[in-house]
């Protein structure tokens, strides 16, 4: 897999992730079905976010899944 698509496929996560703003954190699994992106796919691209510092990541603390939201960056 090239860059470009790594790329594309991080603007999938960002623009899942950004079209269900009201869902601040999501379990990793799920999100990667909600992308319909494979998990080889998925975990480049998810990688991808967390080297430009655009997601975070965590555990749920009931169900110990890894869990990731959006970083959200204001400037003044």
């Amino acid at each position: 897999m090239d860059k470009i698509q790594i790329g594309l496929n991080a603007g999938a996560i960002w623009n899942t992730m950004d079209a269900n703003h009201d869902k601040h954190v999501w379990d990793v699994e799920e999100l990667q079905q909600a992308t319909g992106l494979s998990v080889p796919d998925f975990y480049a691209a998810l990688g991808w976010l967390a080297r430009e510092n655009k997601v975070d990541f965590g555990e749920d603390g009931i169900t110990h899944h890894g869990t990731v939201g959006l970083v959200v960056e204001f400037y003044h």
